[in-house]
């Protein structure tokens, strides 16, 4: 059996001091990036953009890192997810209703420095900040 997979963007701006902003979703207590899963035949990238815009309404990244990746450990039954890191230029944030829930995804977003946003995930997300701080050369 194959891994099943999710895939999102890492959305990142810079606030007027220079430094970064990453944007956080909520649902209930738990924070994490905007993500889902791949649909028929998506590539990780395809399904990571329109996750973004599905969950977000930001539909312009720009990903001047390029397409690498970090893929999380295995979680919840065995899913993997892979973040890719983009700049978001414009665009204003929104929490869209789900067709499927008939209510947004997610209960809340923000943007946030990389500390306080590493301070607000489980675990598994660790190792992908350190991956994050690694890109943007905070570290």
């Amino acid at each position: 059996m194959s891994p099943r997979y999710s895939a999102g963007v890492i959305p990142v701006r810079y606030a007027k001091s220079g430094l970064p902003e990453l944007l956080m979703l909520r649902v209930y207590k738990l924070w994490d990036f905007p993500k889902g899963m791949l649909e028929g035949d998506e590539d990780h990238l395809t399904a990571a953009l329109r996750e973004l815009e599905e969950e977000t309404t930001l539909n312009e990244c720009h990903f001047k890192w390029g397409h690498d990746f970090i893929d999380t450990g295995p979680y919840s039954k065995g899913k993997y997810s892979r973040y890719f890191l983009g700049e978001c230029l414009t665009g204003e944030v929104s929490l869209p209703i789900s067709p499927e829930l008939g209510r947004p995804e997610h209960h809340d977003f923000r943007w946030m420095g990389v500390a306080e946003a590493r301070s607000l995930v489980r675990p598994r997300l660790l190792p992908v900040f350190d991956w994050i701080e690694q890109v943007l050369n905070l570290s």
